[in-house]
């Protein structure tokens, strides 16, 4: 068996279709076992047999659509390309905290970009790509109280197909998948 993390785009846990319990309820419906919920944002693990990762992330995807309305968003990656990711270090010294959020924003296209345009904003900077996670990794100063557009600039330049999820959340997960 494979273990899996799918990391869901738009997910609002206030939304009474979208909780952790109901999200679960489609991924155990589809035959998944050790489906699991890391915080309430759209994170969840499993595993199953299948290897084909595009294919698994449609199936996943269709069933989301028709059984709670979720249109879209479901990237997936292994448990041994986000604990490669994790044992890059990334961000060498750097801690996530309230005034420094430390972000991986994975692609669901087949590569990630071999390089990433200057983002216009001293307050965020790209540190690196990571092309097997297919994963961008920036660090966002929230210091002064003004929080960068970041997120909404890598849509603007990549399109819908992405999601972010701070570091402290890669760490949970791939905690999570053991």
């Amino acid at each position: 068996m494979n273990s899996y993390a799918a990391l869901l785009r738009g997910i609002g846990p206030s939304n009474p279709q979208m909780t952790n319990d109901k999200l679960r309820a489609v991924f155990t419906g589809l035959g998944f076992t050790d489906v699991a919920s890391v915080v309430s944002s759209g994170n969840i693990v499993f595993r199953c047999a299948d290897t084909d990762v595009p294919a698994l992330e449609d199936h996943i995807q269709e069933a989301l659509n028709a059984e709670l309305g979720i249109p879209g968003g479901t990237i997936v990656r292994s448990r041994e390309d986000l604990r490669a990711l994790l044992d890059s270090d990334p961000f060498p010294g750097l801690t996530h905290g309230r005034s420094t959020y430390l972000i991986a924003t994975f692609f669901k296209a087949p590569e990630a970009p071999a390089e990433i345009p200057d983002f216009d904003d001293p307050l965020a900077r790209v540190v690196g790509v990571d092309r097997t996670a297919r994963a961008v990794l920036a660090v966002v100063d929230n210091s002064v109280g003004k929080t960068p557009d970041f997120m909404a600039w890598l849509e603007k330049q990549y399109g819908k197909d992405i999601t972010t999820r701070t570091w402290l959340t890669v760490q949970r997960v791939v905690k999570k998948m053991g």
